[in-house]
């Protein structure tokens, strides 16, 4: 499979190929080309051809490119899930009911989003003047997006940067890159001028490390982690270039005396499992208080060994393998050095039989967590909860924040006030109350600390993707010469 440039695929120059496996069973899914700097270069000059006319289009003309693409993804839906789950081990309903339906919604929100990219109302100077804000496209947009949610990740990217009219570079991670290539064949066959999307399937190192330190490209949009994140940083600085980062979490998921326990439970492994805990907003540090601890660690310890491991496209699938064989072994080799450390209640283990061949990992509750250990302070990305008990509000919230990262967390409580607490003081850049996990198109997504900065998705987003202009006319003819006489003496 080819990667995707000035609207059709292309061989790479390299001539050097990357085997996509399939994490359910290690086996070949598909042979993808793989991009070298020349191919980068040629991505990055068919898109600052194309920001010249896509730039100048009007609202309606990109509303009605993201309309039609919105359509052309759900007509195209069933595919779509069928890829997505069998390149990054997804279970098919995770696949089917989330990633696609979402991405669809996305592209859709922004279709509409496009006629409503808005500056300021105009502001009076002195009676003389007036003045005006523009958003204006920045040009072209260099993204690099994660493995974990290949398809919403790439619209993530793409959608509010085209809907403000830049044109973009995507490179997907290379082991997940194939939706991202049907992503963008929709938009050129929804209209867009060719280039206006392109897709450069190779490494981090090679053509992620080149398109972010390119000089022809004006911005940067990076979702990974955080220490990539920094490296990205750095790169970007050589030239000057717009960055924005969607980098790593340690959501906390504090649960408080007063919580619905069953809920708080049925939560918790919800937010601890979805995508086999490769999610940076996924629950990962429950602080829960110290009266509810102990009926709660056995709650989701037997809800755990209820959820069921099982190949990708099996419909009955709750859990699906990790992304790589390399990543199976730092979850587990996490999870093995904490039992010197703290209790693994449940899990901590790969299945046997048929799902041996894959990269499958299971549901794992670790209690007793010291707050200095690498299981709770790094991480994890894989499907396991650390628990700590808390004996007051303050130390709930002081735990909740002492973290690097910002990204996400949660609060169980059926006290308004505490809620209200909750909500405004741990510094998170998306507090659930009662629920964790669910976002919308219309609300934004960014972390705070070292969780990066910047906004994905709503509206916010387009602050990341406009240069905004001040514009201010002279509406009488003659208030220049009477501001110009105060500082100088000028004839006329």
């Amino acid at each position: 499979m080819h990667q995707y440039i000035d609207g059709e695929r292309r061989a790479a120059s390299t001539g050097e190929t990357f085997d996509v496996l399939d994490p359910s069973t290690d086996e070949v899914l598909e042979t993808v080309t793989l991009a070298g700097p020349d191919d980068v270069d040629a991505a990055v000059a068919s898109a600052r051809t194309a920001f010249a006319e896509w730039s100048r289009a009007t609202p309606l003309e990109r509303a009605t490119v993201l309309t039609k693409a919105a359509a052309l993804l759900d007509e195209r839906a069933e595919e779509l899930a069928q890829l997505e789950a069998r390149q990054a081990g997804k279970p098919i309903r995770l696949a089917r009911e989330f990633d696609v339906p979402g991405t669809v919604d996305n592209t859709a929100f922004f279709g509409a989003a496009a006629r409503r990219l808005d500056g300021m109302a105009s502001a009076e100077y002195s009676g003389s003047h007036t003045s005006s804000v523009r958003r204006e496209p920045i040009g072209v947009v260099g993204s690099i997006a994660p493995w974990n949610y290949p398809l919403q990740m790439a619209g993530w990217k793409v959608l509010p940067a085209i809907a403000a009219g830049n044109t973009i570079v995507l490179k997907p991670a290379e082991i997940t890159p194939l939706t991202s290539l049907l992503f963008a064949e929709a938009f050129t066959e929804a209209g867009a001028p060719a280039g206006v999307v392109n897709v450069v399937t190779g490494t981090g190192a090679v053509a992620g490390q080149h398109l972010v330190g390119h000089p022809d490209v004006d911005m940067t949009s990076f979702t990974g982690s955080t220490a990539v994140g920094r490296q990205v940083m750095a790169t970007a600085a050589q030239t000057g270039k717009r960055v924005h980062l969607e980098l790593g979490g340690k959501a906390p998921f504090v649960v408080f005396d007063d919580a619905d326990l069953e809920a708080a439970v049925h939560g918790a492994v919800a937010a601890t499992l979805i995508n086999a805990g490769q999610d940076c907003t996924a629950a990962t540090r429950a602080i829960v208080h110290r009266s509810v601890h102990d009926a709660f660690v056995a709650g989701v310890a037997d809800l755990m060994a209820a959820v069921r491991l099982g190949l990708t496209a099996d419909e009955a699938t709750d859990l699906g393998p990790l992304s790589s064989r390399g990543h199976l072994e730092k979850v587990a080799g996490m999870v093995e050095r904490a039992r010197g450390y703290a209790k693994v209640v449940t899990g901590g283990a790969s299945p046997g039989g048929e799902l041996a061949r894959g990269y499958y990992y299971e549901p794992t509750l670790v209690s007793d967590v010291p707050l200095d250990c690498e299981l709770w302070r790094d991480e994890v990305f894989g499907p396991v909860l650390a628990v700590v008990a808390f004996d007051d509000d303050d130390e709930a919230i002081r735990l909740a924040n002492d973290t690097e990262y910002g990204l996400a967390a949660s609060a169980w409580t059926r006290d308004t006030y505490r809620a209200g607490r909750a909500s405004r003081e741990i510094a998170a850049g998306c507090v659930w109350v009662n629920d964790h996990i669910p976002i919308i198109s219309e609300m934004p997504h960014g972390g705070y600390k070292h969780s990066g900065f910047g906004k994905d998705m709503s509206a916010y987003s387009f602050d990341e993707y406009t240069n905004v202009k001040h514009v201010m006319h002279d509406i009488t003819g003659e208030a220049h010469k009477a501001w110009h006489r105060t500082i100088f003496t000028l004839p006329g």
